[in-house]
């Protein structure tokens, strides 16, 4: 946890202890939260949103979440975290299972991004 307290971000990741090590790191004016340096959720103005992808978000859909959105100086921008349903929030094995999932879909989207090259030539 950064420097700055904020109850809520520590009241999830407590609560997401019983299913993995989980950091938050400040961004934004909100909270990354990561499982080995990889971004799985985040909290914005205390509210916790998991990431999604195709394989995912019918899940949260029927959960009645909603997507992550914010007004860039241009546009709308819709992101691929979708709201934590109430549940997880009061039971650590729901929260077990939203977190597995969002992982999952973190996961996914690490793999599916290209490999960056350094420039060199193998000698």
């Amino acid at each position: 946890m950064s420097a700055a307290r904020n109850e809520f971000a520590e009241y999830v990741v407590e609560l997401m202890a019983g299913w993995a090590a989980v950091s938050a790191r400040r961004m934004f004016g909100g909270f990354g939260l990561y499982r080995e340096g990889l971004m799985f959720a985040l909290i914005a103005e205390d509210q916790l949103y998991f990431k999604t992808d195709a394989h995912n978000v019918a899940q949260f859909e029927r959960a009645g979440s909603r997507p992550f959105v914010y007004e860039s100086k241009v546009r709308t921008v819709q992101m691929s975290y979708w709201s934590a349903p109430e549940a997880c929030l009061e039971s650590p094995a729901e929260m077990r299972e939203w977190c597995q999932s969002a992982y999952a879909a973190a996961l996914r989207a690490h793999a599916a991004k290209p490999v960056k090259r350094t420039g060199r030539k193998a000698t």
